[in-house]
């Protein structure tokens, strides 16, 4: 299983995930002939990563919209392969909805067609574990995997999104390409990622620093969850590119759905903002600011104000009721269907991620301090 030779597309090469993917790739012993690198755009830190590695690989930077056809046709014309993290992420429904659509869902598509139409073979999706849940009845699931049974509906248009968006791919596996190949394709569906360069990380140490060095409690420690490390779900993409190149595995892959997971200790989502940053000194709130059923229903009257309000101004409350309930329910997955199928296997230990992550955090720390007192002044 060897990926040399092969011209790869990343979407979303300038994110958090996109990066990380793209110098994985870079650090193949046995190069890829070509990385194309598309985003919409690139920070001057992510070019001068990519300016780290000067190998063999060729390295195109290819900035452009999604939903532009022209574009798109033209970024992927004489690749073989396209792993595409590319979406708007949006837990609190400050996009609006047809522009979360008209990535998620459209970019996808447009994608996939763009696949068939330059004979491009092998196509890994970026899925998350919202399209799976948790549901609005806060169902838990403890070390769950790709059978187990889940009644999950969510109406929150993110998760809605990325499901719509996963099912294009999954069923778009056995196309015929316009030169009579066949198109497959897999969807990775990613537990919450964290990491360096993590902006949901960036927004919890704020308001830490804001409370006096202390993170706010908005899950209950016995909501369980496995985070994976950015270098770990980066690394599966990697391992899934490089199944799909042998055939005997690729039949194995095709078309279906896997959840990506790590050895990270199971904990609630504000627990992992205290493991990785207890040894800079900083604390966590012992229970959450109300009773979560008190929570939840101050949650819900937030958005009945956001709807009234609507037609005269947009309010997007703080919290909401998807959220509340994402952030305080049991939802563990394992890896072993990704290590049967096509030999993912962390990376990193969990002491060397939360190591990593660590340091990034107590280096952002003083210019987060700086960016705050500036906001205030």
């Amino acid at each position: 299983m060897s990926l040399a030779g092969v011209s790869c597309l990343v979407t979303g090469a300038g994110g958090f995930l996109g990066q990380r993917i793209v110098r994985l790739l870079l650090e193949e012993k046995e190069a890829l002939a070509e990385i194309r690198l598309l985003d919409k755009a690139f920070s001057e830190e992510a070019l001068g990563e990519f300016g780290k590695f000067q190998g063999k690989t060729e390295v195109k930077i290819l900035e452009g919209d999604i939903r532009d056809v022209t574009f798109l046709h033209r970024a992927c014309q004489g690749t073989s392969l396209v792993i595409h993290t590319a979406s708007i992420i949006d837990t609190l429904g400050l996009i609006e909805k047809q522009l979360l659509w008209e990535v998620n869902v459209t970019g996808t598509q447009l994608l996939l067609e763009a696949c068939v139409r330059y004979n491009i073979q092998h196509f890994i999706y970026t899925s998350t574990i919202e399209v799976t849940g948790p549901n609005c009845k806060g169902d838990p699931i403890f070390n769950g995997d790709e059978d187990t049974a889940y009644e999950s509906m969510s109406k929150f248009p993110y998760a809605q999104s990325k499901r719509l968006a996963e099912d294009f791919v999954l069923k778009a596996d056995g196309q015929v390409l316009k030169d009579g190949g066949t198109l497959m394709t897999c969807a990775l569906r990613s537990m919450y990622i964290f990491g360096e360069g993590c902006p949901f990380l960036l927004g919890h140490l704020d308001k830490c620093l804001l409370n006096r060095n202390v993170y706010l409690r908005f899950s209950r420690k016995e909501a369980l969850v496995n985070p994976v490390y950015v270098g770990n779900i980066a690394w599966a993409h990697v391992q899934a590119a490089r199944a799909l190149q042998d055939p005997q595995k690729a039949k194995h892959i095709r078309g279906q759905f896997y959840y990506i997971s790590d050895d990270t200790p199971h904990m609630s989502y504000a627990d992992l903002n205290y493991e990785l940053t207890r040894d800079l000194g900083f604390g966590i709130e012992p229970q959450l600011p109300m009773p979560l059923t008190m929570l939840y229903y101050f949650s819900l009257l937030l958005e009945i104000v956001s709807f009234l309000l609507r037609p005269f101004v947009r309010y997007i409350p703080s919290t909401n009721r998807h959220l509340v309930t994402l952030l305080n329910t049991p939802f563990t997955f394992s890896y072993r269907k990704a290590r049967n199928d096509f030999g993912y296997v962390p990376r990193y230990t969990w002491e060397e991620a939360k190591q990593s992550t660590g340091q990034w955090i107590a280096s952002m720390v003083p210019q987060r301090r700086l960016y705050l007192k500036s906001k205030a002044a």
